[in-house]
């Protein structure tokens, strides 16, 4: 009864940020479920440890920091080191998971990747980054300027495109976004940037539109994020030094909002209360929040509040309600009201944090880089429900967890664990 009864409370704060797709308990199809959003309609599990409550654990081939997709299956992405004919390279693998016994029901490769300067990678990131998108008996899998191909829920690839390049700096990170026909994806280089549309049938490119910028650090790594606003569907796309919306349809720019120096912009755009709120990267490193149906540069008329501290540079926040929640790169949560900007408390986790924060049950799941997940009440005064550690010494944990039914899908860099909290 207590959980139905929380449920029905929740519902409005999920339709404000969900506005065509219904998001069942069943499937958790892209970065942070559906709409991106982080919400999970059941709760999931509070206590842990590398001995307690994880249902199987299951060493993952080769790396990669794509967060699980599920379904009826778990579907992830890899790269193996691999070596052929002399030249050293990456097989860019994609991987199916059973879900009850943790071992891999398939595992194949898309695309070779050989050495060179389209592997340019930073520390922190993988040749494996961007999460899959899952939508019926089809896996959309995206490896940056390598290359996006579509895998039947079978493992049998069923088309490939490399038609999307560009020179990346540090790596590829951001995943593709999908609406109605097409799968969005930004294109954001040192060299050049653009945004563009593949036909997610067959993988035909359907526009193509350049970035109206000249920045100094073109290289970003940001998901675009799809809204109707306005009466359009818009594609909202942050680059380095300003964030554009364009036409879904059509690719035509609508508006944008000019922010100086950002640049490798990370976290995804968020839409709610009629608000669309962009984080703008390394630099001035603000959050802004930008009312969607101006037209034209709308840099000094539609951003209707900003924020400069605090702000993450990789983590993507998320809004429960009327409140905002984001962890910064060195583990500071903020919580704020999404309507004003004002800010409700401020308080400081342990380690550094790149992964995305989700929600289940009025509790914040935050995960550092090192294994430790912090559980916070999603409410206007700070509240630590608990911690806990999964991973030996040194084992990096950038991925976001996923729920799975009543668990939760952790990654680390060398294993997948399904956690079950039977105690809750």
């Amino acid at each position: 009864m207590r959980r139905t009864k929380w449920i029905l409370l929740f519902l409005p704060a999920l339709l404000t940020v969900s506005h065509t797709r219904w998001i069942t308990a069943a499937d958790w199809p892209e970065f942070r479920g559906e709409r991106s959003i982080g919400h999970w309609l059941r709760p999931l599990p509070r206590s842990w440890s590398e001995t307690e409550n994880v249902t199987w654990k299951t060493a993952i081939p080769g790396s990669g920091w794509s967060s699980p997709v599920v379904r009826d299956a778990i579907y992830l992405t890899s790269a193996v080191d691999d070596e052929r004919d002399g030249v050293s390279g990456h097989s860019l693998r994609a991987i199916c998971v059973d879900p009850k016994s943790g071992e891999l029901s398939w595992n194949v490769e898309v695309f070779w990747q050989p050495e060179g300067d389209l592997v340019e990678i930073h520390k922190k990131n993988s040749h494996a980054s961007p999460t899959p998108i899952l939508e019926g008996d089809r896996i959309y899998v995206h490896f940056g300027p390598h290359g996006t191909a579509c895998v039947g829920t079978d493992g049998i690839v069923k088309w490939r495109t490399q038609e999307l390049t560009y020179l990346p700096l540090h790596g590829n990170g951001g995943s593709p976004a999908l609406e109605d026909d097409l799968l969005v994806i930004n294109c954001d280089g040192r060299d050049i940037q653009y945004v563009a549309a593949v036909n997610k049938k067959n993988g035909e490119v359907v526009w193509r539109t350049s970035r109206d910028t000249d920045p100094s650090r073109g290289f970003s790594f940001c998901t675009p994020t799809i809204i109707e606003a306005g009466g359009r569907k818009q594609a909202i796309c942050p680059a380095s030094t300003a964030v554009f919306a364009y036409d879904l349809s059509t690719g035509r720019q609508l508006w944008r909002v000019d922010y100086g120096e950002g640049y490798s912009v990370v976290p995804r755009p968020l839409f709610a209360h009629g608000l669309v709120y962009v984080c703008t990267g390394f630099g001035d490193g603000q959050l802004l929040a930008i009312d969607p149906e101006g037209s034209g540069n709308v840099t000094s008329s539609h951003v209707r509040w900003s924020m400069g501290k605090g702000v993450p540079k990789s983590s993507t926040p998320i809004i429960v309600g009327d409140l905002l929640f984001m962890v910064d790169d060195a583990g500071i949560v903020t919580c704020l009201n999404a309507k004003t900007g004002e800010i409700a408390w401020k308080n400081r986790l342990k380690g550094k944090y790149s992964a995305s924060p989700i929600v289940a049950d009025g509790v914040l799941y935050f995960q550092n880089e090192t294994g430790l997940t912090t559980l916070v009440a999603a409410g206007d005064e700070f509240q630590k429900i608990g911690e806990n550690q999964v991973g030996a010494d040194g084992e990096r944990t950038f991925a976001t967890l996923s729920p799975i039914e009543d668990d939760i899908l952790l990654r680390n860099e060398t294993h997948l664990y399904r956690i079950h909290d039977q105690v809750r």
